[in-house]
């Protein structure tokens, strides 16, 4: 299963991005290869539609769940639309949400966190 979690960097050691459509990178990590990869967020610095964007980019990349700080209701929408699970409220290192979500310590996200265009600028 793949999980990609909004991150500031691109390392395990990168703190966890509390904006899911606006993030820097989705590292994205297989658990049962164990394999880590990043991803540039090119829905970064969009002018709008960051939310949907980012969400398409991480469907696209095979995700089933998501780890974030925070999501919007544009993002909520489309990740939910393509079965993606999505958990909030993680603030913490990468590698640390990993360890946690694998130990099962978070619970699913039933709806948006924060308003529209949270993040921007």
């Amino acid at each position: 299963m793949k999980i990609a979690i909004s991150s500031m960097g691109t390392s395990k050691e990168s703190q966890v991005d509390q904006r899911f459509g606006r993030c820097m990178y989705f590292a994205i990590y297989d658990t049962e290869n164990k394999e880590f990869t990043t991803i540039a967020n090119e829905a970064q610095s969009a002018a709008g539609g960051a939310g949907i964007q980012s969400a398409q980019t991480v469907s696209n990349s095979g995700v089933q769940i998501v780890l974030t700080g925070n999501v919007g209701p544009n993002a909520h929408q489309a990740l939910s639309a393509a079965n993606i699970t999505v958990i909030t409220g993680v603030n913490v290192k990468v590698s640390e949400a990993i360890e946690k979500y694998e130990r099962g310590e978070y619970s699913p996200t039933e709806k948006p966190t924060v308003q529209p265009h949270f993040g921007m600028d």
